[in-house]
């Protein structure tokens, strides 16, 4: 198993950053990709980046690209997902995500944090 805590999340402006971090414990070896994903009031839960464990592949949703980065640092089994330029529609629940695969393909969630944006 793998257990995911997120923090940094919080109230900001529009136009201001905030950074997100989810570290990772447990059968941390089993991760192949670990991201961020987003749920807003009535919504669906939404992808926003994700990154891979080797070799640092990364993928962006296309309403945060150039406003967001997604980085990690393997050693402390870390996340990070930094958040420029923020909009009110960033608005929403950010869980962190890793995916694994032991045989089958496993897949983790952290407990979410709430990042408000006002206008």
């Amino acid at each position: 198993q793998v257990q995911l805590v997120e923090s940094g999340g919080g109230l900001v402006q529009a136009g201001g950053s905030l950074r997100l971090s989810c570290a990772a414990s447990g059968n941390t070896f089993i991760i192949r990709t670990m991201g961020w994903y987003r749920q807003a009031p009535g919504k669906q839960r939404e992808l926003v980046a994700t990154i891979t464990t080797s070799g640092g592949t990364t993928t962006y949703a296309d309403s945060v690209k150039a406003r967001f980065t997604i980085s990690r640092e393997n050693a402390a089994n870390t996340v990070y997902l930094q958040m420029n330029s923020l909009k009110p529609e960033d608005t929403g629940v950010y869980y962190c995500n890793a995916v694994g695969r032991v045989l089958a393909t496993l897949e983790f969630w952290g407990q979410g944090t709430q990042v408000t944006v006002s206008s």
